[in-house]
């Protein structure tokens, strides 16, 4: 068996995207939601079975890694978030670089020597790594409108990814891969497949529209922190609005917050696009926190630790 297990954000769909057009292969596709990391966790091996991993954490599915390579997998992870210690095994080839300049996209786009850059591109711009994204495209010569598209491809797929299930989204991660991979290219999508793109377009720009009226619910000269209402609108757009913030005032440090099903938050964090570090580890000192230098957050924040969390993350990043 063949297992293609990726992220459902537009770093984890264009990483698989290149992959399968360089290297097709017939595989169960294992992905979910922006949060839902641990997805190891959803199904089980034999030995000699296939499994390619992409921009989801090493660390946060450690035990499952090293379970499969005892039970005699072939595991192939590409990733650019926090790995933790890699195991040594001859059944594991890990191209794992936490440099917050690279996604996954980046790194694949690496790997098969520049094959497909226009996905990687996508991504880039969906992960908000937009001087990555452009560096890219300077070397094939892209016009603005072209590039233009690809931001804001990269940016509705990444939107698409954020809720707090899959039917929160507009399209769960596997259809929109099936749509796209479709492709050679993000432009021959965008053209062949126009009711998909305009759709996540026309969401984003009405969910955004929504979060842009709102104001903070705290603000210092360092952080700012966005309560969003007990909405679906609201969770969907929760990534790509910190994104927005980021690039909106690249000095302060931003959390978008959102309500889950019960009594708890998830909290997206950015740290100051001028200062790119340390979002990781403040998310991290939370449980089912984690994520980058430039962007992380936390899957399920208790009420009860709100008012902790902005505390400290007003002293991280004062």
């Amino acid at each position: 068996m063949h297992f293609d297990v990726f992220n459902g954000d537009a770093d984890g769909i264009c990483a698989l995207i290149q992959l399968r057009l360089a290297q097709p292969q017939t595989a169960q596709l294992i992905t979910g939601i922006k949060r839902d990391i641990q997805l190891l966790d959803k199904f089980t091996v034999n030995s000699g079975d296939c499994i390619t991993v992409l921009d989801v954490s090493l660390q946060a599915n450690s035990r499952r890694v090293n379970e499969f390579l005892h039970q005699g997998a072939h595991i192939f992870y590409v990733d650019h978030h926090q790995s933790g210690t890699i195991p040594q095994h001859p059944h594991l080839t890990a191209l794992i670089d936490t440099d917050n300049t690279l996604c996954t996209s980046l790194l694949v786009n690496r790997y098969l020597h520049g094959k497909y850059p226009l996905w990687a591109i996508t991504a880039a711009f969906g992960d908000n790594l937009n001087h990555s994204a452009e560096q890219l495209a300077a070397t094939l010569k892209l016009s603005q409108t072209q590039l233009e598209a690809l931001l804001n491809l990269g940016i509705a797929i990444n939107y698409n990814s954020y809720g707090s299930c899959v039917d929160d989204l507009y399209f769960a991660p596997e259809v929109l891969y099936r749509e796209m991979s479709a492709f050679q290219s993000p432009f021959d999508f965008i053209s062949g497949n126009p009711a998909i793109f305009t759709q996540l377009i026309q969401g984003y720009q009405q969910d955004m529209a929504n979060a842009q009226a709102l104001t903070a619910e705290y603000r210092s000269a360092a952080v700012a922190v966005f309560m969003l209402p007990d909405s679906v609108w609201a969770r969907r757009v929760s990534g790509v609005f910190s994104n927005y913030l980021a690039n909106l005032a690249p000095d302060t440090a931003h959390a978008v917050i959102s309500h889950n099903p019960g009594n708890n938050y998830q909290v997206s964090v950015r740290a100051p696009l001028a200062r790119k570090f340390g979002a990781g580890q403040l998310c991290a000192a939370f449980p089912s926190g984690g994520g980058r230098e430039a962007a992380a957050g936390i899957n399920h924040l208790p009420a009860d630790q709100l008012a902790i969390f902005i505390k400290k993350f007003e002293a991280f990043y004062s």
